[in-house]
C-alpha cells in the first residue's frame, strides 16, 4: 500500500529536489530575484541541458 503521501514517487518532488541539490549554484541564493532566475533558466532549459536519468 502505498502511503498518502510519498515524495519519492511524486515527480515533482523528484524535479525540485534536483533543482535545488544538483543544478541551482549558491549564488542563486543571494536574493529572491537571482533566486527566481535561475529556476526559471532550468525550467527553460528542461530536457536540453538539465535532465533526470533514472537509470
Amino acid at each position: 500500500m502505498v502511503q498518502s503521501y510519498s515524495p519519492h514517487l511524486n515527480i515533482i518532488e523528484i524535479w525540485w529536489r534536483f533543482i535545488k541539490y544538483k543544478w541551482l549554484e549558491t549564488e542563486a541564493y543571494k536574493n529572491y530575484s537571482t533566486l527566481v532566475e535561475a529556476v526559471e533558466e532550468i525550467i527553460k532549459n528542461f530536457w536540453t541541458k538539465y535532465t533526470i536519468n533514472f537509470v
